[in-house]
């Protein structure tokens, strides 16, 4: 297995090694040298026949074109990304040199690492990867322990499930509170099922059906979400059943000062209802939020939900 990445973490791993612990307490280790990390992609796609691609959505062409120069023809290629575009940019840049399959990843992942330390990724929520159902060869070479992988028949309709699921990364990396302390406060999941209703109406007027993430019906999801607080806990004991400091990806990239995936996220619902006719005030103002943040380049803002909400939403 060769990793490709960027230098910094690169040279941790291959200087110290790599740690991958889970939420239910499995810890592993891999030693100095025991991983191949590199931030050449000549190296790196010389002889890969399996490429897992897993870089933020703005990234997707440019890796593309670095797979597409380096991969030997008729490489496997697997978008494990967030957003509902990226299998479609690597095939059109790809062509017939490469099999490219959608998948989902539907669980975080946070990094910790201090300087001099061993890179740590920690899986902090639970789930099953989906790949499409036209490569079931793949499982076999996919499946982990603790992270076993199915097949689905409309990848398509899984990514704009996901995508629903999605929208609170914006609201957690706003708030810079950790997921469960987050989702167990009612009025952020008002503006989240608000979300949430903005989104299905411009995926029904588009004709769209979001499927089913991990049990969890995105079309059912407001409905959940403004159930009052014990209620809630009870009905959604998986969807709390995190680590107590777990945060998303979105929060983790204002911390590290980089840009987020807000516009793959936010920004393809804005852009879904502006094509079918539909409304989306607060995906559009949670997306300026972000944005906000971003320019301001100190971390998540710590916003409470009536910052968030303003004169768009009554969180009662």
């Amino acid at each position: 297995m060769t990793l490709l990445g960027r230098p910094d973490l690169m040279h941790a791993i291959a200087v110290n090694g790599l740690r991958i612990t889970d939420h239910e307490g499995r810890d592993s280790a891999a030693p100095p040298g025991t991983i191949a990390a590199t931030t050449d992609p000549a190296t790196a796609f010389a002889n890969a026949q399996l490429i897992l691609v897993t870089v933020k959505s703005a990234s997707t062409p440019e890796m593309a074109n670095l797979i597409a120069r380096h991969a030997p023809r008729g490489a496997t290629v697997i978008s494990f990304q967030n957003g509902t575009g990226n299998a479609a940019v690597l095939r059109r840049v790809l062509g017939t040199s490469a099999e490219v399959v959608a998948g989902m990843v539907p669980f975080n992942i946070v990094q910790t690492r201090d300087m001099g330390d061993v890179p740590h990724m920690h899986r902090a929520t639970s789930g099953r990867i989906h790949i499409a159902d036209g490569a079931p060869r793949l499982k076999p070479w996919l499946s982990v322990v603790g992270a076993p992988v199915v097949t689905h028949r409309d990848m398509n309709a899984i990514a704009w499930g996901k995508l629903v699921l999605n929208l609170n990364n914006a609201l957690n990396a706003l708030s810079g509170l950790p997921l469960r302390e987050e989702l167990a406060d009612r009025r952020w999941r008002l503006i989240l099922a608000a979300q949430a209703d903005e989104a299905l109406a411009a995926l029904k007027a588009s004709g769209l059906k979001p499927a089913r993430v991990d049990g969890v019906d995105p079309r059912l999801m407001p409905i959940g979400l403004r159930l009052p607080d014990m209620l809630f806990r009870l009905a959604a004991r998986s969807m709390l059943a995190v680590d107590p400091q777990a945060r998303s990806s979105m929060w983790e990239d204002l911390d590290r000062r980089r840009p987020t995936e807000v516009d793959f996220l936010q920004g393809a619902i804005i852009d879904l209802a502006a094509k079918a006719g539909t409304a989306a005030p607060i995906v559009r103002r949670v997306r300026d939020l972000i944005r906000d943040a971003e320019k301001a380049g100190k971390g998540a803002p710590g916003m409470t939900p009536e910052d968030v909400a303003g004169d768009l939403l009554k969180l009662n």
